[in-house]
C-alpha cells in the first residue's frame, strides 16, 4: 500500500514538473500558427498575419497585467495603507 502511494506521489510530482517547462519561441510560434489555422485562416493571408499579431498582443498585455499586479502587491506589502481617522494614509 505504501509503495503504491509513493509511486502515485512521485508520478504526480514528475507530471507537475514537466508541466512547468516553458515553450521555446519556435514551439510557441508553431502553437500560435496551429491556433490560427484552427480558426480557419490560411498561411500567407492578411487574416493569418492579423491573427498571429493579435495572439502576440494579447500575450504581451497579459504579461504587463501580471507584472503590474505583482508590483502593486509588492508596494502594498512594503508601504501598505493604514486607517487614521476614517482616511487612508500611507506609511512613509
Amino acid at each position: 500500500m505504501r509503495i503504491r502511494l509513493l509511486i502515485t506521489v512521485m508520478a504526480t510530482i514528475v507530471a507537475g514538473l514537466s508541466a512547468c517547462q516553458t515553450m521555446t519561441p519556435e514551439e510557441r510560434r508553431a502553437a500560435d500558427e496551429q491556433r490560427c489555422m484552427s480558426y480557419g485562416f490560411r498561411r500567407g493571408t492578411d487574416g493569418f498575419a492579423t491573427c498571429l499579431q493579435r495572439i502576440d498582443l494579447d500575450r504581451r498585455a497579459e504579461s504587463r497585467a501580471q507584472s503590474a499586479e505583482m508590483m502593486n502587491r509588492m508596494a502594498w506589502d512594503l508601504n501598505g495603507p493604514y486607517i487614521y481617522r476614517d482616511r487612508w494614509r500611507y506609511r512613509y
